[in-house]
């Protein structure tokens, strides 16, 4: 099997969870305290990482600032995700918001000059009419 299929599917997972329990959530709490204790579950994961390192992560300066660059992404990424979800329906923003892979392609193309292909382009022409068809 391949390497990264384990994890990658694990990801699927935890992420499709990740995208729905909030909408449940909001039914009891506003969405600046789900992220507060979304935070809380982050922070025990961070934890649980740092065990596993044995106390000795790495610290050269540009890849710490990064990572806290995109932690901030990530939970501000997460309480924007949040608010919209307690504000309308969530199989729609879920589906709309999955869509960041391409920026992600687009930003991997431009800046660090790696390949797009035909078949990607057509994808994200398929995905923007497919969020279109399903908005409307």
């Amino acid at each position: 099997m391949v390497n990264w299929l384990t994890p990658a599917v694990l990801a699927f997972v935890l992420w499709g969870f990740w995208a729905f329990l909030p909408k449940i959530a909001t039914q009891y709490i506003d969405p600046k305290s789900i992220i507060f204790f979304e935070v809380i579950g982050a922070i025990l994961i961070g934890l649980i990482a740092l065990i596993s390192l044995d106390f000795k992560v790495q610290t050269e300066p540009r890849g710490v600032i990064l990572a806290i660059i995109v932690g901030a992404l990530g939970l501000g990424g997460s309480f924007a995700y949040v608010y919209a979800i307690s504000k309308g329906p969530v199989g729609i923003i879920s589906i709309f918001t999955a869509l960041y892979p391409i920026l992600t392609i687009l930003l991997a193309y431009f800046i660090l000059h790696e390949p797009m292909t035909i078949k990607q382009g057509i994808g994200i022409c398929f995905a923007f009419v497919a969020i279109f068809l399903l908005s409307t």
